[in-house]
């Protein structure tokens, strides 16, 4: 690698990433998200199609999108920077229009790196059509010890 260029390769593999959830964030497999991609500060998770996720009207209630746009937002921080002990400093989310029963699959970006960590999420059906939600988030990233 020339010395100018910079390293673009995620710096977690999905199936690392799945240990991490599994061994210091066991909450995560309640929505019982999937891992879709994860690569140098993007990724891609989907939230499954779940009776459960569905809120009165049958769309897929809010804190259902909420928590997959934050999951999906710390797998893109932590393909950019390899901070596991990244934390979120604060979420925004607007939901553009109902959230159709079927699955909702979460495409993350960075947009900025540093101390703090910002970036940004699209919520769109599986199956197609227009996005159900937009997120932005900030997240601060411990030193290591």
């Amino acid at each position: 690698m020339k010395p100018t260029q910079k390293n673009t390769s995620s710096r977690i593999t999905v199936a690392d990433f799945n240990q991490l959830l599994a061994d210091q964030h066991p909450f995560a497999s309640v929505l019982e998200i999937e891992v879709v991609d994860i690569g140098f500060g993007t990724a891609v998770l989907r939230l499954p199609d779940r009776s459960s996720h569905q809120r009165l009207g049958g769309i897929i209630a809010g804190p259902m999108l909420m928590g997959l746009a934050d999951l999906a937002l710390y797998a893109a921080v932590v393909g950019a920077t390899g901070n596991t002990q990244a934390v979120t400093a604060s979420l925004s989310i607007n939901f553009l229009r109902g959230a159709p029963p079927g699955g909702i699959l979460a495409h993350a970006s960075i947009l900025k790196t540093g101390r703090l960590v910002s970036g940004d999420v699209l919520l769109v059906p599986a199956a197609g059509g227009d996005p159900v939600a937009q997120a932005i988030s900030t997240w601060s990233l411990p030193r290591n010890t």
